[in-house]
């Protein structure tokens, strides 16, 4: 496993790009309304990306048509986004993107509600986005990666929700996935040692229901298996001798 530790022009760029990123998601959450398709979203996405001189990594990577990932309700992650899916009141939506500055990735994740949401929604996403904060406080150099992956677990697991296990966090710099992998889930080895200048994607995905999930004919848009809400929280974040710094929080 070939773990890059970024130099410290390197974090420059990181913190750089994810610094816009974090701008485009707070644009897309405020734009978000009953009505809506989820193709606007990826427009509006999109649009946001280039004004800022970027470009949006997800965009045909391994051939992904779009450049914003919306997911709705049931699906967990890599929604495609289309003309015919229209955003009702009462929905919530997970929007997966990031972005390219001058060679280096971004990559965050937000779930929001549509207009007004149930209490039992809410507490899944409240819940999706604390365990992330929880995973993060052992995110520290000398740690070991996969105290990240238990912190996340032990938060989620007295809530009766499934974890995703079939997908996970991973490594980012320049390219959008590097190693390590980083699972949401509890890991019986320790995984490797955690050093400053690590730059890495943390990303619990929660489903209200089972942790299994399966992929739709388009082969990209996973679902839960069980038709339960699914939430789903990212932050590229940096490891540092000290606090690790989420470096796509506006």
């Amino acid at each position: 496993m070939a773990v890059t530790i970024k130099s410290a022009r390197e974090i420059e760029l990181m913190r750089e790009s994810c610094r816009l990123l974090a701008r485009v998601h707070q644009e897309m959450e405020y734009a978000i309304k009953p009505g809506m398709t989820t193709r606007d979203i990826d427009v509006l996405g999109d649009t946001l990306i280039r004004k800022l001189g970027c470009i949006p990594n997800f965009k045909n990577y391994n051939g992904y048509p779009a450049s914003i990932c919306v997911s709705v309700n049931d699906e967990v992650v890599h929604g495609i986004p289309t003309e015919k899916r229209v955003l009702q009141e009462g929905d919530i939506v997970s929007l997966d993107a990031g972005l390219i500055y001058k060679g280096y990735h971004s990559d965050a994740a937000r779930t929001h509600g549509v207009g007004q949401i149930s209490p039992e929604a809410q507490k899944l996403i409240d819940v999706t986005r604390q365990s992330f904060f929880e995973g993060i406080k052992k995110a520290r150099s000398g740690n070991h990666l996969h105290d990240i992956s238990n912190a996340i677990d032990a938060y989620i697991k007295p809530y009766g929700y499934g974890i995703v296990r079939d997908l996970v966090g991973h490594g980012i710099g320049t390219a959008l996935h590097e190693d390590p992998q980083i699972p949401n889930f509890r890991q019986m080895r320790r995984g490797i040692r955690l050093q400053a200048g690590m730059t890495l994607a943390v990303e619990p995905m929660v489903n209200m229901g089972r942790s299994d999930v399966v992929w739709l004919k388009d082969n990209w848009t996973v679902v839960t298996q069980d038709g339960s809400l699914s939430a789903h929280y990212e932050n590229t974040i940096l490891i540092t001798d000290g606090e690790p710094e989420i470096l796509t929080l506006y």
